[in-house]
């Protein structure tokens, strides 16, 4: 199966040739990557968001397969979409399946299911790719979206990533062991000031790695952080797997490209090992 790129051309560059030159604007080697058991990227328009997410890919030695987990945006398909085999394209690239890791997880996990519909148009896990084949250009990934989903599914699927983790991982552990991307935007569409408040409280809970107080922080404050399964999931998953500590590499909004600070969506970019 071959996935074509759905917004190629309007959340980022069409053309392999500017695609590349953005890039290097936009992962900056100012520290050498380290080794990570997970991120969190936004994923709004590189024009808007690109500066954030390419700090935190510059950060990050990226392994072989990378496990992308995203909200679905549609609501076509099934609540864990598990895109199960083939390529997907973007400028001028493409970007294998893990096709072997994707089976491992629909095997253990029975409400995950195989389906291709719930990624077709969906932009969340498209926009990394770029940044992934860039750091790595071998690498494979298993793409995951998650629709309606419980805190406890949330818990169950990041449990169940981190044995399959685990099982792939060399002895001794380190980057050679598939990495773990949520993908998330923030606050939507609030005056600046406030999405930086409120986003505030969500990345001191990422860091701390506490599911609970991100459920809090988004329960009580009303953030519209639309992966916020993906990040639940991903920090369960990356707790089980030993990680301490979350680190945040930059945060910003959409009001410090376009000026306008009345309504803006806010993206972070965070480390965890």
């Amino acid at each position: 199966m071959i996935r074509q790129p759905a917004v190629a051309g309007s959340f980022y560059s069409a053309s392999p040739e500017a695609l590349a030159a953005d890039l290097s604007q936009y992962m900056p080697r100012t520290a050498a990557p380290q080794a990570a058991i997970a991120m969190v990227s936004p994923h709004a328009g590189l024009m808007y968001s690109g500066h954030v997410a390419g700090a935190v890919y510059a950060r990050v030695i990226i392994p072989g397969t990378a496990i992308l987990i995203g909200p679905n945006h549609s609501g076509l398909g099934p609540p864990i979409s598990v895109y199960p085999q083939g390529s997907w394209l973007i400028p001028g690239d493409s970007v294998p399946v893990d096709a072997d890791l994707a089976e491992t997880l629909l095997a253990k996990l029975p409400q995950a299911k195989a389906d291709t519909s719930a990624h077709l148009c969906e932009h969340c896990l498209e926009v990394q790719l770029p940044f992934l084949r860039r750091a790595r250009n071998d690498v494979r990934i298993v793409p995951i979206l998650l629709g309606a989903v419980s805190l406890e599914l949330c818990r169950q699927l990041g449990a169940c990533l981190a044995r399959i983790i685990l099982d792939h991982s060399p002895p001794g552990g380190g980057a050679a062991g598939p990495l773990l991307i949520a993908s998330t935007d923030l606050t939507h569409y609030e005056p600046d000031q406030v999405a930086r408040m409120k986003d505030r409280q969500a990345i001191a809970a990422i860091e701390r790695l506490d599911p609970t107080a991100l459920s809090a922080a988004v329960r009580e404050q009303g953030i519209a952080m639309c992966g916020f399964a993906p990040t639940m999931t991903v920090l369960h998953a990356a707790r089980a797997l030993g990680a301490t500590t979350g680190t945040l590499v930059r945060y910003a909004t959409s009001g410090d490209i376009s000026h306008d600070r009345t309504s803006v969506v806010g993206y972070a970019g965070l480390t965890i090992a």
